[in-house]
Parts: structure tokens; C-alpha cells; sequence
């Protein structure tokens, strides 16, 4: 046990080295990730093409029926659910099935006749900042042309309906909020496939493989001394970034800081399996740097750090299921704005746990495979 401990220890020094040593690497180690933080973090925008809705109507007038129906005839709404109790808010929106609901008190169709106004609460899904913003600015324009046509008609000088906002998980809407969390998994995916990828590939190209297969070093030793570097640097990465996130852009952390750590842990457990099989397939590390940027991008994606996975046909979302970014980024926007902890992201944490030990069990079988 002792003598093979010493030869991964070994093993991981050289990786580090040869990491450190290639001035490449260093950029590829540093640069990017750091441009990439401050880009997202200050430029990165969304669109809002559809926004599910629900009412809660407790006028059940007229009135009340033709206010809705400005909102079931606008092209970007779409309604999901008539409620019947403020009870079933909140599981509406933390199940993320309508962005906002639409609160309309008991004396909506009286207040309006009687010409003092009445307000309409627009409780909203602040998670995603970005689209809680859009769909409140939709929200308002609608609201605006019904009281512009209500007082066409009817006269008078005070608006009908005032519009009364709360967002919840974000009350100020603050974007960094939503997109800075996100960052943690895409930086830490790219520079983790990214190292891992080009190991055996570097070895092979640089014609020191056969020499490694020499040493006393077992297969399976030679796996984990290439999958850890990439791991612990995955690992101080994302602390790194975490750290930024917090104390830089001021994005709270509410949830449990352990099941982050075990949520980061088996999302790199998955990123190492899959760079492990694009290096033993490289033969160069130009292939293992193209195999690691053809992985990438459909996984950020189709992770639903830009486009809700809800909104995607079946067929993708079925896809997207084998994806581990896709469940590292709830954990951290549960973790983040929900103070969500163990009791909560199990549902996230196994399927990352399960992809990650079939991408590191396929990857031993295939390094054996391409080593003989």
C-alpha cells in the first residue's frame, strides 16, 4: 500500500510539472478562466420567449375574467394553472412550472367601478433574475394598455390597476445573482476536461507513454494519477471562484456549504471520467482539445445555463438527462439563493454520482483497451 502510494505520488508530480512547466498550459490554466469569469459576470444576458403563467383570482367578475384575458392573448404568455389558494404558490414556483402569478384580490371588479384603483400583486420567480426582469417589464405593458383602454372608456384620471412586484429568492432581481453561481460549473467543467483530456494524449505525442508503461505502475495507478490533477485543480478552481462569487460579486450563500462541496466533487468525478475518454482516444493533443470543445458545448447547452431545460422538446430534454452539468447547476442555484441542503439536492446528487462512475468505469476499460 505504502510503495503504491509513493509511485502516484510520483505520478501526480510529474502531471503537476508538466502542467506547470508548459507555459501553454499555464495560460490555458489561468487566462481563460479569469476572462471568462469577468465576461459572464458582467456582460451575459438572456431572452424570454415564453413565459408560463398562473392566476389566482379571487374576484371571479367579469371584470376580473377580461383583465386575464390581455394576458392569455399576449404571444409570450402561457397560462398553467388556475389557483384556488394562496397555498398552492409557492410549490408552483419553487417546482419552476410558471415564472410568475398573477394575484387578483377579492375586490378588483368593485375598486374598478368605483374608480379608486385597485392593485394586482405579481408575485415572481426571482431565480433567474434576468427573465423575472423581462416578465415583469412584459407584465407591465399589458397592465399599462388596460388601463389606457379602461380609461378610454370610462374615463377618469387615476389608473385602474397599480401594478404591486415581489420577486422571491432575488427580491432586488440582482442578475450576478443568477449568472455568477452558474460560472463555478462551467469554468470548473472546461478547465477539468480540458487538463484531463490532454494527458495521455501529451504522453503519447510527446512519445514518453511507452516509457510509463515501463515503471512499476499498475494501470489502474496510472488512471488515477492522470484523473487527480485534474480533479484537485477542478477542486481549487471552483473554491477560487466560489470565493469570488461571494466576495467579489456579493452573491449570498445560503444553503449548506458541505453539500456544495460534495455537489462540485461528484460533478469533477463526471468531468474527469469524460476528459479520461477523450484522452484515450486522442492520439495528439490537438484531437484531445478539439474531442474536449466537441463535449463542452452541447453539455453547457443543453445544461440549462441559458435556455431552461423545461422549455426544450421532449426528445432534448431526454438527451440532457446524461448531462452532469445540467444537475450541478441546480445544486448551485439551490444551494445559492434556496439555502438548500443534503435533504433537498439528493434527487441532483445520484444521477451525477451514477454518470460519474460509468464515464470513470468506461474510461478504465478503454485505457486498458488502448494500453494493450
Amino acid at each position: 500500500m505504502k510503495a503504491m502510494l509513493t509511485r502516484l505520488l510520483a505520478l501526480i508530480a510529474k502531471e503537476f510539472l508538466a502542467l506547470l512547466k508548459d507555459p501553454r498550459s499555464r495560460t490555458l490554466l489561468i487566462g481563460p478562466p479569469l476572462i471568462q469569469l469577468l465576461v459572464f459576470g458582467y456582460a451575459a444576458t438572456f431572452e424570454l420567449k415564453n413565459i408560463p403563467y398562473a392566476v389566482f383570482d379571487e374576484d371571479h367578475g367579469a371584470l376580473a375574467r377580461g383583465f386575464v384575458a390581455a394576458f392569455d392573448g399576449a404571444p409570450a404568455y402561457r397560462r398553467v394553472a388556475m389557483l384556488s389558494d394562496a397555498n398552492q404558490i409557492a410549490p408552483l414556483i419553487d417546482s419552476r412550472r410558471a415564472l410568475l402569478v398573477l394575484h387578483l384580490g377579492q375586490r378588483f371588479s368593485a375598486d374598478l367601478l368605483a374608480g379608486t384603483g385597485t392593485p394586482v400583486q405579481v408575485i415572481v420567480d426571482g431565480r433567474n433574475s434576468n427573465q423575472a426582469m423581462i416578465a415583469l417589464d412584459y407584465t407591465r405593458s399589458i397592465v399599462d394598455r388596460f388601463n389606457r383602454d379602461w380609461l378610454l372608456a370610462h374615463g377618469g384620471i387615476q389608473l385602474p390597476a397599480r401594478l404591486e412586484s415581489r420577486a422571491w429568492f432575488n427580491p432586488n432581481l440582482e442578475s450576478r445573482w443568477f449568472f455568477v453561481p452558474g460560472i463555478i460549473g462551467l469554468l470548473s467543467l472546461m478547465t477539468t476536461i480540458l487538463v484531463t483530456a490532454m494527458s495521455v494524449a501529451r504522453e503519447r505525442e510527446q512519445g514518453t507513454f511507452d516509457q510509463l508503461l515501463v515503471t512499476p505502475l499498475r494501470p489502474g495507478e496510472i488512471l488515477i494519477g492522470k484523473a487527480l490533477p485534474g480533479f484537485l485543480i477542478g477542486m481549487a478552481q471552483g473554491t477560487a471562484i466560489l470565493l469570488a462569487a461571494t466576495l467579489w460579486f456579493k452573491v449570498p450563500l445560503l444553503g449548506s456549504l458541505a453539500a456544495l462541496y460534495t455537489g462540485l466533487a461528484l460533478f469533477l468525478l463526471s468531468g474527469v471520467g469524460v476528459g479520461l475518454l477523450i484522452s484515450s482516444l486522442a492520439v495528439t493533443q490537438q484531437q484531445g482539445l478539439l474531442g474536449a470543445f466537441l463535449f463542452m458545448v452541447p453539455a453547457i447547452i443543453l445544461s440549462g445555463f441559458a435556455t431552461p431545460v423545461a422549455n426544450m422538446p421532449d426528445a432534448v430534454q431526454a438527451i440532457t438527462r446524461i448531462n452532469p452539468l445540467r444537475y450541478f447547476l441546480v445544486v448551485l442555484r439551490k444551494v445559492f439563493l434556496e439555502g438548500a441542503g443534503f435533504d433537498v439536492l439528493g434527487g441532483q446528487l445520484w444521477p451525477m454520482a451514477l454518470i460519474g462512475a460509468a464515464a470513470m468505469l468506461l474510461a478504465s476499460w478503454l485505457f486498458r483497451h488502448r494500453m494493450y
